[in-house]
């Protein structure tokens, strides 16, 4: 390519500063109202940074204002953060699917009986796992803590019947056992029997069904020694026939914790035994729906 004559690229620099009057005039007066002199190259010049100030102004609103959400194709940050949780939890999921799916097939393993001496097993990893000498016979150290637990249990707060409470308005009510023994005579509302007749041993302690209060501790004709223990929720618990009691009026009483002794006094009885009522809102309950009395 050509290189242009020094004269002529003389000339050119010439032309563009050159100065120019851009001067404004009143068309009615012909007064003049503003006037400036200008050459190309600033002409050029000012053109050309009003281009970049527009230039920066649109990039900065589209950068740092919400404006680029509405620009064609592009995502928005929250979409792409939800996208991550998504796609994090779904392998999580399928994690935890692998494992449920594992356990479950180890689980009818055992329930089939299909685990023996060389058996395979699936694992949480979906790999499988060889068992070989297994030995399902019971131990003695099996045994022992099975006897220990049902020993345990004698004592334990009773959950018999849970969903009767639930129904009542006793949800979590959990009631202990106030005497084991063979229940000689059950609820019967139809003939006036109003709670349950429990045989024991005699000398052996009755405890306190729930949490309360005494409101009565004396003797009457026909229940002997009878005690009774206001509790919480409109429940009141009536122990008779007792030969002694061990709280007085007043006295505050947590859940088995010994209140009489079994025994026979009064006149409706027939040896040692302890009759036992359960009052809700004024109104009698049938024990046994939550409380298992045999021994």
């Amino acid at each position: 390519m050509a290189k242009k004559n020094p004269k002529e690229r003389k000339k050119l620099i010439r032309k563009l500063r050159n100065k120019y009057r851009l001067v404004i005039i009143n068309d009615a007066t012909f007064d003049e109202r503003f006037s400036a002199f200008l050459t190309p190259l600033n002409v050029i010049a000012g053109v050309a940074l009003v281009f970049v100030i527009i230039t920066a102004v649109v990039v900065s609103l589209v950068l740092f204002t919400p404006l680029k959400e509405y620009i064609p194709g592009y995502s928005d940050t929250n979409m792409r953060l939800n996208a991550l949780n998504a796609a994090l939890k779904a392998d999580s999921l399928e994690e935890a699917q692998d494992q449920y799916q594992a356990y479950f097939v180890n689980l009818q393993h055992i329930l089939n009986g299909t685990i023996g001496k060389d058996s395979t097993d699936v694992e949480g990893d979906g790999e499988t796992k060889v068992y070989t000498g297994l030995d399902f016979s019971v131990s003695k150290e099996d045994s022992l803590l099975r006897a220990e637990i049902e020993s345990k249990e004698q004592y334990a707060l009773t959950t018999q019947n849970a969903t009767s409470s639930a129904f009542l308005g006793l949800p979590g009510v959990l009631f202990f056992t106030p005497i084991r023994g063979t229940v000689t005579s059950s609820f019967n509302s139809a003939i006036g029997h109003l709670g349950v007749d429990v045989a024991a041993q005699e000398g052996e302690a009755i405890k306190a069904v729930y949490d309360g209060t005494v409101i009565m501790a004396s003797f009457t004709s026909d229940g002997g020694n009878v005690i009774q223990i206001q509790h919480s929720n409109n429940l009141i618990s009536i122990y008779k026939h007792n030969s002694a009691l061990l709280k007085n009026v007043g006295d505050q009483v947590v859940a088995g914790e010994s209140i009489a002794i079994i025994g026979n006094s009064g006149e409706l009885t027939d040896g040692p035994h302890l009759h036992f009522e359960l009052w809700y809102n004024g109104s009698p309950l049938d024990p046994q729906d939550f409380i298992a009395f045999s021994s």
